[in-house]
């Protein structure tokens, strides 16, 4: 037996997002914040709940750079922690690591600002960035 409640919350929701759609459309990219529950576009009323984020892999360009810190060495098994050593100037050489995973999901909280795409006729919202204000 179709319960027809659940076919009723269908249509609204395949109206909604054809509507979305609609009022999206021509729209190259829309700025937007994170909330507790999903995603508010600045132009747009409803609250997205179902939304993607960009992905990305790079490569990570690291130039020739030093960091001044010490070395701990344990002492013994009464100081397992050890003791520093003097501070110490570490050079690293430049250096090219391939396939950093740039996971943006994982950072974004509530009240960021973020770049919006819409996709397919505004049916489905990709978050590509975060953003911020240059003035600090």
């Amino acid at each position: 037996m179709i319960d027809p409640f659940q076919e009723m919350a269908q249509s609204f929701k395949s109206q909604i997002k054809k509507g979305a759609g609609e009022v999206l459309s021509g729209v190259p990219a829309e700025l937007g914040t994170i909330t507790d529950t999903g995603l508010k576009l600045d132009n747009f009323k409803d609250e997205i709940q179902d939304y993607l984020v960009a992905d990305f892999l790079a490569a990570l360009h690291l130039p020739a750079f030093y960091l001044v810190g010490t070395t701990v060495l344990p002492d013994a098994e009464d100081n397992p922690i050890g003791t520093p050593s003097q501070r110490t100037r570490f050079d690293f050489e430049p250096s090219l690591i391939q396939d950093v995973r740039v996971n943006l999901a994982a950072g974004l909280m509530p009240g960021e600002r973020v770049l919006v795409m819409p996709t397919n006729g505004g049916a489905d919202f990709v978050v590509l960035c975060r953003v911020v204000n240059n003035n600090g």
